[in-house]
């Protein structure tokens, strides 16, 4: 058949991209050297695909889906599933090839194709904060130039083979272009990436299928006479952690939040639109750049990556500890006590990274951490992996909250082998079902209707199940709410802003509606929430 890129062929497109980057990405991982050389962009390319090609997968079965829906699901699962800077740019070429492609009412010809690529071009520049020629954006930018060049009176086999080609020069001259890529000998890791995905789209539309995918090998480095050898890698320069996440926030915070990032580190991208949107930047204060996004809207899918910058780190002290987050004076002092040590953060904030790795190093030589907030477990994970490096023992239980890390710290015995010991804090916490009760600031659509100022919300696990004016009132019907599937043990932690009487009032409901379960009532000091609520 050949000559047509219609919602087969796509789904064909992406499952053997995603293959090809498989086969592919040790190649690519090898020629990284900028933004950072940290050797993983075949990699994080060979996973946006993989969540690009797995959003099709889950389409319904039976007949196919029409085009439309099939480049809007491309182009939705690369978004959420984007990896790295690289990743998240190649996401953009997927949105802008569906914005061009998935309204027409059959295939594109080559003239549409070639107008689709130009405008994925063009979207990918302006998602990245201050361009760099001789990247993927170049690349990207002259397979564009070069199926615009071939379009006229051409078919779309002729305009992709020209795209992928116009991509392959390209490459070749990255190296001339930056500085970095030259001393080290390499074309740039992302624009070789592009090149396979151009490479084996040309090959879907033409049904010319190549026994492999070239990716170019790395050279020495161009040598001065008498010059002593460069080193693989002279160390890396600039920001020491990449901050990624999923942000739901309105299209006019967006800006703001550009401007803020900006200001913070660079590798600024950030794409996205209709309130989603994927955000990613290079840092040195990781929860700098978390918190900006909290401050635009909700971020989620936290990942934060030590791009091992400086010197390794090192472990001075030996022994076992826990180290638990919290932001409320009780909160810390009831961690202490169970044996914890501390580390403090502004209410409403996350801690600074570096300071969580520096409290995990001076800890031991094994050490479980409890983040107790979603937005802390990501920064967690980071300093963990820092630390990791002094040679020390480092486990993250994935605690969201504070009922969880006293849950696990319950259970922490530091006489049990260390993977024996975090086996049992994680099961503990992850046998806690935590909730809370918030007022509400602002006027907001809930998944239980509509919230306005005042309003005294119940949340399970994140979700609002509640909404309610009386403090009491919404507290007891989210406890009979949490244990409507049974508990053994309710912790209640009170706040600042709580009702004096309202711990004694729940105590007694409890005590008469659930007379088995045992209560645990604590002062937390927790500014935010009136009440903090578990049950195991």
């Amino acid at each position: 058949m050949g000559e047509v890129l219609d919602g087969v062929a796509v789904l064909r497109w992406s499952r053997l991209t995603a293959e090809a980057l498989g086969r592919a990405r040790a190649e690519i991982d090898a020629l990284n050297v900028f933004p950072v050389p940290d050797g993983d962009t075949g990699t994080n390319l060979y996973l946006t695909v993989i969540a690009a090609a797995d959003a099709l997968d889950e389409l319904p079965d039976g007949e196919p889906p029409d085009s439309a829906r099939i480049w809007r699901a491309l182009a939705q699962g690369a978004l959420l599933g984007a990896r790295g800077n690289s990743g998240v740019i190649l996401s953009q070429v997927f949105r802008g090839l569906a914005d061009v492609l998935g309204p027409l009412e059959g295939p594109p010809d080559g003239t549409a194709f070639a107008g689709a690529l130009a405008h994925a071009s063009g979207l990918a520049r302006e998602a990245v904060e201050r361009p760099v020629e001789g990247t993927i954006l170049s690349v990207l930018a002259a397979a564009a130039a070069a199926c615009g060049a071939e379009s006229s009176g051409t078919g779309l086999a002729g305009v992709t083979r020209a795209a992928a080609a116009g991509a392959r020069r390209a490459l070749g001259r990255t190296t001339g272009q930056l500085d970095v890529l030259a001393r080290s000998g390499v074309v740039d890791a992302g624009a070789a990436g592009l090149c396979v995905v151009l490479d084996v789209l040309a090959a879907v539309v033409t049904e010319e299928y190549p026994e492999r995918y070239e990716v170019p090998p790395r050279a020495a480095p161009p040598r001065t006479a008498g010059a002593p050898p460069a080193e693989e890698h002279p160390g890396p320069q600039g920001p020491g952690y990449e901050v990624m996440y999923l942000l739901d926030a309105p299209d006019e915070a967006v800006h703001v939040l550009r401007e803020r990032l900006d200001g913070l580190g660079d590798s600024l991208v950030v794409v996205g639109g209709d309130g989603l949107w994927n955000v990613h930047v290079h840092v040195d204060d990781a929860g700098a750049a978390i918190e900006a996004g909290m401050a635009a809207g909700r971020p989620h899918r936290i990942r934060v990556t030590y791009l091992d910058a400086g010197e390794r780190p090192h472990a001075p002290h030996t022994g076992r500890a826990v180290i638990a987050v919290t932001a409320a004076g009780g909160l810390a002092a009831l961690f202490e006590e169970c044996g914890a040590r501390v580390v403090r953060r502004e209410s409403g904030t996350v801690p600074p990274l570096a300071v969580l790795a520096d409290a995990i190093l001076a800890a031991g030589d094994e050490v479980a951490v409890l983040p107790n907030e979603p937005e802390v477990l990501a920064l967690a994970e980071a300093a963990a992996e820092r630390a990791r490096d002094s040679g020390a023992r480092i486990a993250v239980v994935p605690t969201k909250a504070s009922v969880q890390g006293m849950a696990a710290l319950a259970v922490h015995d530091p006489l049990r082998r260390f993977g024996e010991d975090v086996i049992e804090m994680t099961r503990a916490a992850g046998a806690t079902r935590f909730g809370h009760l918030e007022v509400a600031e602002q006027e907001a659509v809930t998944s239980v209707g509509l919230c306005r100022p005042g309003d005294v919300l119940g949340l399970i696990e994140g979700d609002v199940v509640t909404i309610g004016a009386d403090v009491a009132e919404v507290a007891r019907h989210l406890l009979n709410r949490m244990l409507s599937g049974g508990g053994e043990l309710v912790t209640l932690i009170a706040g600042v802003h709580a009702p004096p009487a309202l711990a004694g009032a729940l105590e007694d409901h409890l005590r008469g509606d659930h007379p088995d379960v045992e209560v645990g009532v604590y002062d937390g000091g927790q500014e935010r929430y009136p009440l903090l609520i578990g049950v195991e």
